[in-house]
């Protein structure tokens, strides 16, 4: 007699579901994200995608916030932190890390801007915020200023990341663009001289160059700039 695929299947006869883990969800949601981009990476969405319920899920991860933490952590791990060793100038070796991290942003849209308010605490990000206090170390600078470099250092780069990535999805964007240029153009003729002597400055440049150059302004500021005194170290 021919079994009816139709009908319902004893839960002893379906084969079993691999065991929940937070690092086997954490790469589920990953690989969701490269195929439907960070907005679909929910908590719904996720339990779907591993064929359970949302409520099973929060037992590993508290809500989707902490989803996209660890999702930036995860991705945090192909940041190159090969400078920490290498030779040269610290302050070089220091940029080139900070571009890697900022580089990695650009390649996620979605994550860039998530990650100006996600707080990642993995071991990719300890290994980041690792490589920057051994490299401002290495250049001489005091350890309660370099602590709080880390803050103002990140926050440049994913600010960046999250402006360009915002400013490349909108479909208006080259038309804001060209009508900001058309503006500081049509400055020249009229009662803001700075303006009209530097407008054309305020757009040029590569953004890697002004990338580098914003991390160095940060770098020469911590060198050269003490915590307020009564701050504890």
């Amino acid at each position: 007699m021919t079994a009816n695929p139709d009908a319902p299947r004893s839960r002893r006869e379906r084969p079993a579901k691999p065991a929940l883990t937070r690092a086997g969800i954490v790469g589920t949601a990953v690989e969701l994200m490269h195929a439907e981009g960070l907005q679909r990476v929910t908590m719904r969405r996720l339990a779907q995608e591993l064929d359970t319920g949302p409520a099973s899920l929060y037992v590993y991860v508290r809500n989707t916030a902490e989803l996209h933490a660890a999702v930036l952590d995860e991705l945090l791990g192909s940041v190159d932190l090969t400078p920490v060793t290498a030779a040269g100038d610290w302050s070089d070796r220091l940029v080139q890390v900070l571009t890697s991290y900022t580089a990695v942003l650009f390649e996620h849209p979605g994550l860039a801007r998530s990650a100006l308010v996600a707080r990642p605490s993995g071991d990719h990000y300890l290994d980041l915020v690792e490589a920057q206090l051994a490299l401002l170390d290495e250049g001489g600078v005091p350890a309660d200023r370099a602590a709080w470099a880390i803050d103002l250092l990140l926050q440049f780069a994913t600010a960046t990341a999250a402006e360009h990535t915002i400013r490349d999805a909108s479909d208006g964007a080259e038309h804001e663009w060209d009508a900001l240029a058309a503006a500081l153009q049509a400055a020249a003729d009229g009662p803001r001289p700075h303006l009209a002597a530097q407008g054309t400055a305020l757009l040029d440049g590569s953004g890697e160059a002004r990338l580098a150059w914003g991390f160095r302004v940060l770098i020469n500021g911590v060198l050269h700039t003490p915590r307020p005194d009564g701050d504890p170290a």
